[in-house]
């Protein structure tokens, strides 16, 4: 605070405030302690939805999502870091540890040199977009099974599997789609404050970004062609198992009636006195199923 007070305006050192809003303490402490707009403070409440990137006067507000640290990727497990930048300061608050924010404070714990307070913003979004390849890819892995198994002809996924797999990448697609926008737009009229070096730095990570992004949105094509070709499986054994069991009905159907008919035991049962009548019976049943077999059989071949 000391140093946010005498700091000289041209210097290019800043400090960064990552702070927990699981403690109490941490939003009346900023309110107290820091100059920050009234709009920073309404993000910091808003729930997950569109990214936000825009400027509070001389200030840069941004709202970013990412999946939860160290726990598997779920579309549940997403939450929001709200930032606050200018030259001198960056302050970012979020509820829950993120795997790209906590990716980043690692790295700038190791000595990792950062020149501007803009640069921590690019690393944050380069990280975010590692965060989202990583996803990808594992989600990659698992498709290339799924479809290995079924060109073997060997359904052994549920379409529910599937499902949860595309509903998670569409939801993040849809969470992290708009920034990529929302950081060119800012581009386009920047604050006086960023220097060209951050500017194409900014640009190059809002392309990386796109581009796993891009790369999400053709995963999710994937899996829908995938659930699309199981569900063609499925019903593929299914309409085979009944062509059987039609078959074997319609292959008993001689035999079940007769065999209704003469057990009635009533008088004028044909054959009843005749001394080859079970083998004619027996004879025409034959023939009459294998007549049935033969021409179900060049139907289905038709």
């Amino acid at each position: 605070m000391q140093w946010l007070r005498t700091a000289r305006a041209d210097t290019t050192e800043f400090i960064w405030l990552h702070l927990s809003l699981s403690n109490v303490a941490a939003e009346r402490w900023m309110h107290e302690s820091l100059e920050l707009s009234e709009a920073f403070f309404e993000s910091l409440h808003e729930n997950t939805g569109s990214t936000r990137l825009e400027l509070e006067g001389d200030a840069l507000i941004a709202s970013v999502h990412d999946v939860l640290f160290n726990t598997s990727f779920d579309s549940a497990n997403i939450s929001t870091v709200t930032i606050w930048m200018d030259p001198r300061l960056v302050v970012s608050a979020r509820l829950r540890p993120l795997r790209s924010v906590d990716r980043l404070r690692a790295a700038v714990k190791a000595g990792e040199p950062v020149r501007s307070s803009a640069e921590l913003l690019t690393q944050l979004l380069r990280e975010q977009a590692q965060v989202l390849v990583d996803i990808v890819r594992q989600s990659t892995a698992q498709v290339d099974r799924v479809e290995d198994t079924l060109l073997a002809n060997r359904v052994s996924v549920s379409r529910s599997e599937l499902s949860a797999q595309r509903r998670s990448l569409v939801r993040l697609q849809r969470l992290l789609a708009p920034e990529p926008a929302a950081l060119f737009r800012l581009l386009n009229r920047p604050p006086g404050w960023l220097s060209e070096a951050d500017l194409s730095d900014l640009r190059q990570a809002a392309e990386e970004l796109s581009a796993a992004v891009a790369d999400s949105g053709a995963l999710t094509e994937r899996l829908k062609l995938l659930q699309e070709e199981l569900t063609a499986t499925v019903e593929e054994q299914t309409n085979r198992t009944l062509f059987i069991l039609t078959l074997v009905t319609v292959l008993a159907l001689p035999i079940n009636l007769v065999a209704g008919l003469l057990g009635m035991n009533v008088g004028g049962i044909p054959l009843a006195q005749h001394g080859n009548g079970f083998a004619l019976v027996c004879g025409a049943l034959t023939l009459i199923t294998g007549v049935l077999a033969y021409v179900l059989l060049i139907r289905r071949r038709d």
